[in-house]
């Protein structure tokens, strides 16, 4: 595919997104709920696709569709089984956004340290959020990076591609924090799911249509469509991809965060309807995609490569396959700005509020900013390493962030969980997940996205049962976040930490 093609389709990228960024900005976004949650006033639609943004990123048009090329059927039941748990926001949802309206919370982390009354377990679930999150982020620039560079037949360097991504992603959270965010997904979010559907059906119907698609692959490979498949995945493979996967809703703190941005709870439904939506949608083409890769181009050295190789070959026409591009390059950049804002918000809030002297919102939405671009650079630099199967390593995160869990559950479930607890299973939890993956990643055969949530919930059940818990902050959070599933409209704030 032409360079410049490929050049001229990322500048009308870039000029529209910014022209959306700056339309959206309100006012002066000058505190830490204005810029980071958008004031807690976006709508069901806007928040819904960008919701899908944030979610379906890179790795779902590059790692799912790789994971699909490599592991052949089994990728669409490990991203159902995600798809699964997003039933988790039905009943997280309301309660985080109840407990959010009342008592004024801007990060998921500062929610836990006020539930638990303790600022430990929010320092300690933020710095874990950082520690997780920003390979996360780098898997983002990772599939840019590939994306880019297989399109152009190498013309357009990796490097160049996760250095473009960064900037972009920087920009889009300064201009006007979060709204501007939110915004520009929804942007692209549109382009993304318009596109992809019309390249699947032009690539399905070149290849044959869909009984010659996937007779073609059962011809080549019939494991592909069959379980576990032809070699990647097992059942402990599969299941230490899926149980962190099933709680990426509530797990992953720039997903969980958004929980606290709508308007209203009508809003929140409206938005989680219209994800699922989008989602079953982008699953299926992603997955698709995969295996029409498969047969266009049977023997790619690395999986990754499937879906930027597709699109750059005669199958796709150049205009859609650069506009396809363009939607997974807005996904990826939507995800590492989201990234950016919840991990400097938990930072700046969880962090430094609670070590330093940063009791001052100014101060802290200060901080805040300074700490993005600082984010960025340590991503941009594990980006560079160029990992491979890059589905594998984002899953792999999830399985750090999924040790929080146990306290997220219990700070709406059980009144007995302690702040003891809570700080054990996200430290201990946390320890354990990255000694397992520095020593192998097997304990008797299992590896740590099978083992990472039982220890984790075992410690929170364990020492919170030895400890004392404050019952009268437990009660009261508690009732607040069931009063969002009887019609209660929980206002004003109380202190709660």
């Amino acid at each position: 595919m032409s360079t410049t093609l490929i050049l001229v389709g990322i500048a009308i990228y870039i000029v529209a997104s910014l022209v959306v960024a700056y339309m959206s900005r309100a006012g002066t976004a000058s505190t830490m709920s204005d810029y980071f949650i958008g004031g807690r006033s976006m709508g069901g639609l806007v928040s819904a696709l960008s919701y899908s943004a944030t979610t379906y990123s890179a790795f779902m048009m590059v790692g799912l569709a790789g994971l699909t090329y490599k592991g052949g059927v089994g990728a669409l039941g490990f991203e159902i089984v995600y798809f699964a748990g997003v039933s988790l926001v039905a009943i997280f949802g309301p309660r985080f956004w109840a407990v959010g309206k009342k008592y004024g919370f801007v990060t998921p982390s500062e929610m836990l340290g006020a539930r638990y009354g303790s600022r430990a377990v929010a320092i300690a679930a933020a710095v874990a959020s950082c520690i997780f999150l920003i390979p996360y982020s780098a898997v983002q620039l990772a599939g840019v990076g590939y994306l880019l560079s297989g399109m152009s037949g190498g013309a357009i360097s990796f490097g160049a591609g996760i250095v473009v991504a960064t900037i972009l992603a920087i920009a889009f959270s300064y201009i006007a924090g979060i709204r501007s965010v939110m915004w520009t997904d929804s942007l692209q979010a549109v382009v993304m799911i318009v596109a992809s559907v019309a390249v699947v059906g032009f690539v399905v119907s070149e290849l044959g249509g869909f009984s010659a698609l996937f007779g073609a692959v059962a011809e080549r490979n019939p494991a592909m469509l069959t379980v576990p498949g032809p070699g990647l995945f097992s059942f402990t493979t599969f299941l230490g991809l899926t149980i962190p996967w099933f709680f990426f809703a509530i797990s992953n703190p720039q997903v969980s965060q958004r929980l606290f941005m709508p308007a209203s709870l009508g809003a929140l439904r409206r938005m989680l309807m219209i994800f699922l939506v989008f989602g079953f949608i982008y699953t299926l083409v992603s997955v698709l995609w995969g295996f029409s890769a498969f047969v266009a181009f049977p023997d790619l050295a690395n999986a990754d490569l499937a879906t930027s190789t597709l699109l750059a070959s005669d199958y796709v026409p150049t205009v859609l396959g650069v506009i396809v591009m363009i939607g997974i390059l807005a996904a990826a950049v939507s995800t590492i700005d989201s990234i950016l804002l919840t991990l400097s918000s938990m930072v700046a809030r969880d962090v430094y509020a609670n070590v330093g002297a940063g009791g001052d919102d100014h101060r802290q939405l200060m901080v805040g900013k300074i700490i993005i671009p600082i984010i960025s650079l340590v991503a941009l630099g594990f980006a560079a390493m160029q990992f491979s199967l890059i589905a594998v390593l984002a899953v792999a995160a999830s399985t750090g962030l999924v040790v929080i869990v146990p306290a997220i559950v219990g700070a709406f479930f059980w009144k007995r969980g302690t702040a003891a607890g809570a700080l054990a299973s996200i430290v201990g939890g946390g320890a354990f997940v990255v000694v397992m993956y520095l020593t192998g990643n097997a304990i008797f055969g299992l590896n740590a996205g099978i083992l990472g949530f039982p220890v984790a919930a075992i410690l929170f059940v364990a020492v919170s049962l030895a400890t004392r818990s404050r019952s009268d902050l437990a009660e009261d959070f508690i009732a607040t976040a069931d009063a969002s599933l009887r019609g209660g409209k929980p206002v004003g704030r109380t202190a709660a930490a």
